[in-house]
């Protein structure tokens, strides 16, 4: 912490143009767009999703889908709003083929990613969602069940950060008892937007990015780059 946000933001564009080309593991073969994120680059509040879906892979964007619908949805009813109040990224930045479940090195090759927009970002609270983003994040082993709506204090790239684990909203698209587990976690994000970042954590459950990138050439700037406000 430290850096202005306007300088915060240019490495993220940065980051970003960076990725765009990333060729790390063999979902660079089957995606369409690397879907980086987008929201506010200041947010105190930040998702983490699992991986891009079939909607989110075409237009590039995260969270677009039915499910992204429920999660501006369940914003909406606490007072906050997407753009403004939140970013939101995924653990893979590309979609599995027919969005099985993330493997090992492709989760390995993306997490750097994930954790410099965290250290670029500087949220609070970081409100996981579903298992994959929970276990990444936190380094917890236990199942999103045993740690759903439980906030715990955890030192994510080198910040001391609240994260939030909640169930995934496609989930409460599934199920009505879900739905309504759903609605009682995202009641308490503003309580925890309120309090103070933390001091005492645990871990570092993930060390600051150590991330290389391939040298893209130089292209006009994508039309991705205005997602972050």
């Amino acid at each position: 912490m430290g850096a202005s946000a306007p300088q915060r933001r240019a490495e993220l564009v940065e980051r970003f143009r960076e990725l765009k080309d990333c060729r790390r593991c063999a979902l660079a073969a089957t995606r369409t767009n690397v879907v980086f994120g987008a929201g506010n680059a200041d947010a105190d509040l930040m998702f983490v999703g699992e991986a891009p879906g079939f909607h989110e892979d075409r237009q590039g964007r995260p969270f677009v889908g039915a499910a992204g619908k429920l999660l501006d949805k369940l914003l909406a009813e606490v007072g906050l709003d997407r753009e403004r109040d939140t970013f939101i990224a995924n653990v893979l930045k590309c979609r599995p083929p027919n969005n099985r479940d993330p493997l090992p090195e492709e989760i390995e090759a993306c997490k750097p990613f994930l954790l410099e927009q965290v250290r670029l970002i500087e949220p609070r609270v970081i409100c996981t969602l579903g298992r994959f983003a929970t276990t990444c994040i936190s380094g917890r082993p236990e199942g999103i069940t045993k740690l759903r709506g439980r906030p715990m204090a955890v030192e994510v790239a080198g910040l001391p950060v609240t994260v939030y684990p909640i169930y995934h909203p496609a989930a409460g698209l599934r199920s009505g008892a879900m739905l309504t587990r759903l609605r009682e976690d995202f009641q308490r994000l503003p309580e925890l937007l309120a309090a103070a970042r933390p001091t005492a954590v645990s871990g570092p459950a993930a060390g600051p990015s150590e991330a290389g990138t391939e040298s893209a050439p130089a292209a006009p700037e994508p039309a991705q780059l205005g997602l972050f406000g």
